[in-house]
This record gives C-alpha cells, structure tokens and sequence, in this order.
C-alpha cells in the first residue's frame, strides 16, 4: 500500500513539540503554584484536620444535599452529616423526582435527626435547580453543597467558615478524596485527585483563580450567589458556572485542602467516559457561553484560566490527531517513520514520564497529611498518562461539537452516575 502523505517538517515538528511539551510546561507551572500555596497557606502546625482552629462566633451553615436514586449511599451520607463538629448547622436534601426508595429514606431519616428536613421535587429537575430551591428555603448565609453518596470529614465545616470572614470571599472548594480504591481505575484516580485535581488547585489559588469549584464539596456566600443569580439549570456542570459566575462578577473563589469529603468514582471505562464527557463538555460549554464577557477588558484577570483551557482542548485535538495517524499507518499502510515518535518517544518520552512522576510525588507528599496510606498508589500511577490522556483527549474532541449542536436552553437533568465498588464504610 501507499503510505500515507508525508506532512511538512515544520508543521510536523510544530505539532510534536507542542504535544509532548506542553503537559510538561504545564507540570512545571502546577508544581510551582503547588509550593508556593503550602509555603503561603498550608505549613504545619495548621495541616492537623482535627484541630482546626476556635473561632468566636459560629455563624448558621446550611449543608445542601441534592439526590437522584441515592438509595444506595444517602442513608450513609447523612448520618456522616450528623458527626460534624460544627455546632451551628442544618441539612437539607433535596429528592429531585427520584424513583427508588431515595425519598422514602430521606422521610425515615428526617423523622430520627432534627436537624434534617427533606424537600420533594415531584420530577427530575436537575441538580442546579434543586440547590436553587432548598437556598431560597434557609435563613443561613453560608451554604455547603455536597453529592448524595459523600461522606464529609467531621471537621470540615470549621475550615471551611474561616474563610468567609473576609468580605470579599463568594466560595470555597474542598478536597475530595477517593474511597473506593478496589480497581486499577479507583486506584488511579486517588493519584489523580491530588496531583491533578489537588495540585492544579493550589496553582490557582496561588494566582487568585479557580476554574471549577468542587460540586461534591463546595461552600458558598448567599448573598454572593443572590448578586449573580445562584446556579443556572441549563449548564451540564454547574458547579463550573457558578465558579465563573461569581469570580466575573469580581469575587473571590478559594480552595482549602483541609476541608475533607470522600467521595465515590467511577470504576468501569464505560462509567469513567460518560463523567469525563459531561464535564469536558461542561467545560466547553461555559467557556464558549462566557466568552463575549471574557473579551472585555475589565475581565482581563480571568484571561489566564480561557487560555489554559482553551490550549488543553488544542492538545487533545493534536494529540487525538497524532494517535489516529499513527494507529493508520501501522494497520493500513506500509510504516511510515514520520509517525514513529508518537510511540517512540525517545528522550521526549523520558522527560514526560520524568516530570509526570515528580508532579505525582510532589502532590501525593501533599496531601499525604489528609489521606492515609496515600503513597501507597503511587505506583498505580504510572498507568496515568496511557488511560487518561487518551480518555482526556477522546472527551474533549467530541465534548465540541455536541456542545456547538446543543439547545442553548436545555435543562441539563441528571441520571446516577457509576459509583464504582462501594468500599468498606470505616472509610
């Protein structure tokens, strides 16, 4: 057969360079934004989660618990919610229209706890409306949002309040940590959440942006959300909106790694790419909604967070490009040593896995304090970059054009996600 079309050696090696050097750039940048928060923000003695420190006052806090068919977990999540050490507190689940028994447990469990009270969406409105109704229902300032199946650490609440005595504070976002740890998937994704999801926080929070606040654990000004009009139901994650709702609006978004709350992921390829494709498309989405806004000037400092993300769609596409090339060429073509370097790496592959390896150490070291026998994963992490890139860069090339074909108007309404192997419930 005739090989395939040689391209041009400048575009070539233009194309190569930016994707094997641009997860590299952006390692570099995260493991320095991650030093410079701990030395800032994070140094002992304030990184035991037990002791977090007296306050004088404890403003009400409202703990906001959105469920579609939990009866799986919801029983567990709330008698979690009962253990917090904060004294000054309420919950309020919302059964948004499901149908299994979620709404018959909420009922049982309101009845045995007094600080539960339980509100029935007839059908699935989705979760944005859901927490925009049980916010108009409570007299409380300070909201906490968390998922259905989340266990939140007992003294999460108190280090999350601290940050709202400064007046320019709209959120905070927690730490999510893994519980189910069972698969090579689960196992990988504990690694993930801290030198992806933990690390890439602390990098933006040392620059004073957010790109997402957690949706499993989150906490909110009420007033703040009033100013911008809560969460908005026809985004795919609202958790990403509001973040940039309010940040656009000129607040202040922050994160606290001690604010703990363990979580359940997906543990199947089929679970793991529907929760990845709805948040690129999420992403995709906000970005491209926001966008006439984030052309004015006096939103200039939200300009680092398009660029970031709009150069991350760019290397999926290249990187998604690269791979079907070279697949192409082995399967229907006579070998063609241009494509080699896509699985050859050479050096290129060795200062890839090097700086991937050092950004998984540094965020594991981290955030070690927070998570038992974390360092343990660390070797299941080496199967990072072949699962999840390709997953990353599958997502987000057909995240595009599903969102570019979407009804701008369309209630984003949810279905259960996979929620893996549930682990042992000491966790």
């Amino acid at each position: 057969m005739t090989p395939l079309p040689v391209l041009p050696g400048d575009f070539w090696s233009a194309i190569l360079a930016y994707v094997f050097f641009y997860p590299v750039l952006m390692s570099v940048v995260w493991m320095i934004g991650g030093i410079a928060f701990y030395l800032r923000f994070e140094r002992r003695p304030h990184r035991i989660v037990d002791q977090p420190p007296p306050r004088d006052d404890y403003p009400l806090i409202a703990v906001l618990v959105p469920c579609y068919n939990e009866e799986a977990n919801v029983e567990e999540t709330v008698e979690a919610l009962m253990e917090l050490r904060y004294p000054n507190y309420e919950v309020i689940a919302i059964n948004d229209g499901s149908t299994d028994r979620t709404g018959e447990l909420l009922n049982t469990l309101a009845a045995r706890f007094a600080r539960l009270r339980v509100i029935h969406q007839v059908a699935n409105q989705g979760k944005a409306v859901g927490l925009n109704t049980a916010a108009l229902l409570t007299a409380a300032e300070i909201l906490v949002g968390i998922d259905g199946d989340a266990r939140l650490d007992p003294c999460a609440l108190n280090w999350l309040v601290r940050h709202f005595d400064e007046p320019d504070v709209a959120a905070v976002t927690g730490n999510p940590r893994v519980r189910n740890r069972s698969t090579l998937l689960g196992r990988i994704q504990v690694g993930e959440f801290s030198s992806i999801v933990g690390l890439i926080k602390r990098a933006q929070r040392s620059v004073g942006l957010i790109f997402t606040v957690a949706g499993v654990i989150a906490a909110f000004r009420r007033s703040a959300l009033h100013e911008v009009g809560y969460w908005s139901p026809e985004k795919l994650t609202e958790d990403v909106d509001i973040s940039w709702k309010l940040q656009l609006a000129g607040w202040e978004v922050r994160f606290e790694p001690r604010a703990l709350c363990w979580i359940l992921m997906p543990e199947t390829l089929r679970g793991l790419w529907k929760q990845r494709l709805r948040w690129s498309m999420g992403g995709t989405q906000v970005l491209l909604d926001y966008t006439p806004q984030l052309l004015s000037p006096k939103n200039a400092a939200m300009w680092p967070l398009c660029v970031e993300y709009a150069m991350s769609i760019t290397w999926a596409y290249l990187f998604a490009l690269l791979a079907t090339y070279r697949v192409v060429d082995l399967l229907f073509f006579q070998i063609d040593l241009q494509s080699a370097p896509i699985l050859l790496l050479g050096w290129a592959g060795l200062l890839i896995a090097t700086t991937c390896l050092l950004q998984i150490m540094l965020s594991l070291v981290l955030d070690r304090p927070y998570d038992r026998g974390l360092l343990k994963n660390y070797f299941w992490m080496i199967w990072y970059p072949i699962i999840y890139w390709a997953i990353t860069a599958a997502t987000s090339v057909v995240a595009v054009p599903k969102i570019l074909f979407r009804d701008s108007d369309k209630r984003a309404r949810w279905t259960s996600p996979d929620r893996g192997i549930k682990p042992d419930a000491s966790r």
